[in-house]
């Protein structure tokens, strides 16, 4: 890696016996990498240093989601990105989950028809001319508030990443859990109000209806204060919110509520030193969410030790899952490892255990 310019050394550190090691750290300059979103009405680029820090931010409101003219969009990008740049290790590309599913019906407001992750990474790397890492938004967007977030020196943490929909990635001891299929973190469709309200994944109060950048737009539309659910939601959700609008009171006290006791559920399972909040909703609504929040007491999390908060706000806003996207890459070629989901062939990866 240092003869590849990726890492430099910063000098040795004093040992009781022996040489002192060396001591290494990544080199900023030495490589970028590429990051990219796709949410049902938007597309984000960044381009990162290996440092994970964004030296260009693209978006574009998505009028089709079809994977050519997205992958089309992508690659004019790409190439406005690799101008007078140091090399591109590869690129990142995060959509929202499930992956290849029955369970959880691919239709709906939160899903991206047509972009089957068995073909998606090799079409996206012929478009791009570059290797392709392909995750859920969530779990990539966990990676960048470890890289340089709220997570930031944390090895066991969980992020709810507000997509259209909601969506969770976990890191434990430092990697991220994915499953056996990609779908670990399908949080928004755990039932937390039985009978409630109706989902379009087919069950009845799924955590997402409560809580979601979709659930904020639907309400507000019923409420007659936003005319479109597709535009403009972050200046009026900013103006309501300012103005102490009680309709909007009324959905993060509901959506607070739901919230609170996903949170609880999350705690007692992973055991995580935090759960942070991030994504597409705005960072004032996020703090008024977690203000409103009524914490279990019967949880792991709350212990006398502790020395941060149960619940944080994430630092890298509506950009996050595509900054992870690009820390993928970084992730990936910095800390090999054996992984049979990225490894094994598809027939492998799809067939019966034994």
């Amino acid at each position: 890696m240092e003869g590849e310019g990726l890492v430099h050394a910063t000098g040795r550190r004093p040992a009781a016996r022996g040489q002192p090691p060396l001591v290494y750290a990544f080199n900023p300059a030495g490589a970028v990498a590429l990051g990219f979103e796709v949410r049902p009405d938007i597309l984000t680029m960044v381009l990162t240093d290996l440092g994970g820090t964004a030296l260009l931010t693209r978006q574009m409101r998505l009028t089709r989601t079809d994977p050519a003219h997205v992958l089309g969009l992508m690659a004019q990008m790409a190439d406005e990105a690799q101008t007078d740049r140091p090399r591109i290790l590869g690129a990142g590309l995060v959509i929202p989950g499930p992956f290849g599913v029955e369970g959880l019906s691919a239709a709906g407001a939160t899903t991206l028809p047509g972009w089957d992750p068995k073909q998606i990474p090799a079409m996206a790397a012929e478009a791009l001319g570059m290797p392709v890492h392909l995750d859920k938004d969530a779990t990539a967007a966990a990676l960048a508030e470890g890289m340089g977030g709220a997570a930031q020196g944390l090895s066991s943490y969980a992020f709810l990443y507000f997509g259209s929909g909601l969506g969770l990635g976990v890191v434990s001891q430092g990697q991220p859990l994915r499953g056996g299929f990609g779908n670990a973190g399908e949080v928004g469709h755990i039932i937390i109000t039985p009978g409630g309200l109706p989902c379009d994944c087919g069950n009845h109060g799924c955590l997402e209806q409560y809580v979601s950048r979709l659930s904020l737009q639907r309400h507000l539309v019923a409420q007659g204060l936003l005319a479109s659910h597709t535009r403009g939601t972050d200046a009026t959700v900013a103006a309501l919110l300012a103005a102490g609008n009680p309709a909007l009171s009324t959905w993060i006290t509901t959506a607070a509520e739901a919230l609170s006791r996903a949170i609880g559920l999350l705690e007692n399972l992973f055991d995580p030193q935090c759960i942070i909040l991030g994504g597409a909703l705005p960072d004032a609504l996020l703090d008024a969410l977690i203000a409103n929040l009524s914490l279990p007491e019967g949880s792991v999390s709350r212990r006398a030790d502790r020395n941060g908060p149960r619940v944080a706000r994430g630092t890298s806003g509506n950009r996050s899952a595509a900054m992870g996207a690009a820390a993928l890459v970084i992730h990936d070629t910095v800390t090999p490892r054996l992984d049979a989901h990225r490894s094994m062939p598809t027939e492998m990866k799809d067939a019966p255990c034994p």
